[in-house]
């Protein structure tokens, strides 16, 4: 109860967008992360599906069935449950490729600014090197590598997504690491950080415990929105053939899917998947720009 007491919280409550965003993502991830109890169907259940249910319309158009209310593919997977299959991927390739670009723009942040010199410059032209190309060249070139140099395995399914879940983190590390950096360098001539200096504490301990606990604020502003840039990213890359395996396909798999049969009538396939995606990163984005304008003191 003291959080829903904050200011943050009440700052929530009197934002409709924020409420509504929020309603939106919750519905959408908790119908991915339970899609095992709350799916209709078990679209990759090899026992369970038919040829004969393929590309059926959805419930309200003619032809179409109440047990497939959004249609079915060309296997005869329902829409709607892949739909809550494909987003768990989404939402899982997304949230992990943005905790692990966390990981390493925090650290090289910390390590710039604290440290400076030879590292800072190091780093620094590292991150405005990469800055130069579009974020999505810089995932296919690192997916394209990773996947010519690890061993293929039809077997194992989920190599594609970390790979892919790296691919997505290396191209986004620059944003955090350069958000850090400026901080650290404020944070660090202050009297906080001089007194620790003069104890003896060594710098580790002063980076992790009293530099990095005041940095995080914008971080996590940035994370936020950073998981529907990710999604997005993810979703670019399988709708490019480069992402999930078809065996677990994500909702961009699911559009690259279903764009085969758009001209054929078959406007379900794409319009369904396309979306989700959009609704899903509308509201986290919506619930970024809320946390932004929350945590901005210039805006009490």
């Amino acid at each position: 109860m003291a959080w829903w007491d904050s200011d943050l919280a009440y700052s929530f409550r009197k934002s409709p967008v924020a409420v509504g965003a929020a309603i939106v993502a919750a519905i959408m991830i908790i119908g991915a992360l339970g899609a095992p109890l709350f799916a209709p169907h078990r679209p990759f259940d090899l026992a369970t599906l038919s040829l004969n249910d393929s590309l059926l319309p959805p419930a309200w158009i003619k032809d179409g069935r109440v047990t497939y209310f959004f249609g079915t593919d060309d296997q005869g997977r329902d829409v709607l449950s892949t739909l809550m299959y494909g987003a768990r991927i989404s939402l899982m390739v997304g949230v992990a490729s943005v905790f692990l670009s966390m990981f390493l723009g925090i650290g090289l942040g910390l390590l710039s600014g604290y440290i400076g010199g030879r590292i800072d410059a190091l780093i620094m032209r590292v991150a405005d090197v990469q800055l130069s190309f579009p974020a999505i060249l810089i995932a296919l070139l690192i997916n394209g590598v990773a996947r010519a140099v690890l061993p293929r395995s039809s077997s194992d399914e989920w190599v594609p997504l970390v790979v892919l879940i790296f691919s997505i983190a290396l191209a986004n590390w620059v944003q955090y690491a350069r958000t850090v950096r400026g901080s650290t360098l404020v944070e660090k001539n202050k009297e906080y950080v001089q007194a620790a200096r003069v104890i003896g504490v060594p710098s580790s301990q002063i980076m992790l415990r009293h530099v990095l606990p005041n940095v995080m604020g914008p971080v996590l502003v940035i994370a936020t929105i950073n998981v529907a840039t990710a999604i997005i990213t993810e979703a670019t890359l399988s709708f490019l053939g480069v992402g999930a395996p078809p065996t677990a396909p994500s909702l961009g798999t699911m559009i690259n899917n279903g764009n085969n049969f758009l001209f054929s009538g078959e406007w379900w396939l794409v319009i369904f998947p396309a979306t989700a995606l959009v609704l899903l990163c509308m509201s986290v984005n919506l619930l970024g720009d809320w946390l932004r304008d929350a945590l901005n003191p210039r805006l009490q």
